[in-house]
């Protein structure tokens, strides 16, 4: 079972967690997505698409683009649509 916490928090917590290059992807519906606040940030990948950032939120601490989704991946990264993935001071057990 992986998760991703921050504080003690779970943000995150699944069996089935894709990974690509080192990093877990959540199913989305396993996120708490109210820790999740949206922001302007993109990042291009040359082939898994536009990737859509979020401030984590526990209590007053926030770590900045702390996670991220790509919510229309190009047809080679289908499998990770909507999946969100955890970096920058987030706790990350695979």
């Amino acid at each position: 079972m992986a998760r991703a916490s921050l504080n003690g928090v779970v943000l995150a917590e699944s069996a089935a967690v894709e990974t690509v290059e080192g990093t877990l992807y959540f199913p989305r519906e396993t996120v708490r997505l109210e820790h999740l606040e949206p922001r302007a940030t993109r990042t291009v990948c040359p082939w898994r698409g536009v990737a859509t950032y979020y401030d984590v939120r526990v209590g007053d601490r926030v770590e900045p683009a702390a996670a991220w989704s790509y919510e229309a991946p190009k047809r080679r990264a289908r499998r990770l649509e909507g999946a969100v993935a955890f970096w920058k001071g987030i706790d990350v057990e695979p």
